[in-house]
């Protein structure tokens, strides 16, 4: 049995989670300020579509590296 299973299971669910919340904000009706800084790579909206998505304010200051 693979010891890295339980680590990549782990990291699935986060990133179904984090997906999950994003989707949410996207499809919410208060959308319309919700972007992404291609400087910083992070979610960008105005201070009221942080406020009513509680479960994404882990996310307000969180980067999200990618590669080219």
């Amino acid at each position: 049995m693979l010891k890295a299973k339980p680590n990549l299971e782990s990291m699935i669910r986060t990133l179904k989670r984090d997906w999950a919340i994003v989707y949410d904000m996207l499809s919410g009706k208060d959308n319309s300020s919700f972007g992404w800084d291609e400087h910083r790579q992070m979610i960008v909206a105005e201070d009221a579509v942080w406020n009513s998505h509680k479960a994404a304010d882990q996310l307000r200051h969180r980067n999200f590296l990618y590669y080219d």
